[in-house]
């Protein structure tokens, strides 16, 4: 059995930046053993799979240790490989996932994805994640919707410095955090640890903006945001609200295509 994937580098207009995700077109769905092994064969951030439906297709995201409720830079990915390499006629596509129904249009040279809005709840300082982050102390502290199944939280610091500098001891970190403060050419900047879902660093993470794009927008005051993902690879995306949904707009580049060859 082939397996046709693609290697696609999200949120980012330039090869070898942005996050990279594998995406798998399938006419049905394999056993679920089998989508994660392929996820951890591939070794990248998210691998996603999808079928075709009657109104778009059904989607799912697996890092290389479990499956996710939400991904935004491989539902970008895959909305790239749909609409420029399968249906390159087509404008706009909708995905049935784990988060609901997710929708992705073309934006000029760019990709809309329409996200559910996940507001943060502030919460007391945790001094696990504290000691976890080297002893650096966030400003604010923030837990996330239950619609992740891991521990999530976000921290706000006072400077961009600060976010830069963090070394979290993975080993102890436990909880997915996102930290974040505000940008100087942009209007916020973030990081994502995420050890609770296999991936010490996300590069560039969609679903982290789901939180980030709400408290920031009321923050300061605006409805749309310039964003940057300061990670070792870096990527950028516009943020913007809409009622209870946050607007993600970014950009892909095919890095690689091929088939997977299962026995």
């Amino acid at each position: 059995m082939a397996i046709p994937v693609y290697q696609v580098d999200a949120f980012t207009g330039a090869m070898f930046a942005g996050n990279p995700a594998a995406v798998c077109p399938l006419e049905e769905w394999l056993d679920d053993t089998l989508m994660q092994k392929i996820a951890a064969e591939n070794n990248l951030a998210e691998t996603a799979f999808f079928v075709p439906v009657d109104n778009g297709y059904k989607l799912r995201w697996f890092t290389p240790a479990v499956e996710v409720a939400l991904c935004g830079h491989a539902t970008l990915a895959t909305a790239f490989v749909i609409l420029n390499y399968l249906k390159p006629d087509t404008d706009r596509v909708r995905f049935h996932t784990l988060s609901g129904e997710l929708i992705v249009t073309r934006d000029g040279d760019q990709l809309q994805m329409d996200f559910p809005a996940l507001v943060p709840e502030p919460m007391a300082p945790r001094m696990d994640i504290h000691t976890a982050l080297g002893g650096a102390m966030p400003a604010e502290w923030f837990r996330l919707s239950k619609v992740h199944a891991a521990d999530y939280l976000m921290t706000v610091f006072h400077a961009a410095d600060e976010v830069a500098a963090l070394r979290p001891d993975f080993r102890t970190l436990g909880a997915n955090v996102i930290v974040t403060a505000k940008g100087f050419d942009v209007d916020f900047i973030s990081r994502f640890f995420a050890p609770a879902s296999g991936i010490d660093e996300d590069p560039v993470t969609g679903s982290s903006h789901c939180s980030l794009a709400p408290y920031w927008a009321q923050k300061l005051g605006k409805r749309k945001l310039t964003a940057r993902q300061i990670s070792a690879r870096s990527g950028e995306m516009t943020c913007e609200m809409k009622d209870d949904r946050v607007l993600l707009t970014g950009s892909c580049v095919l890095f690689m295509q091929g088939a997977i060859s299962i026995p």
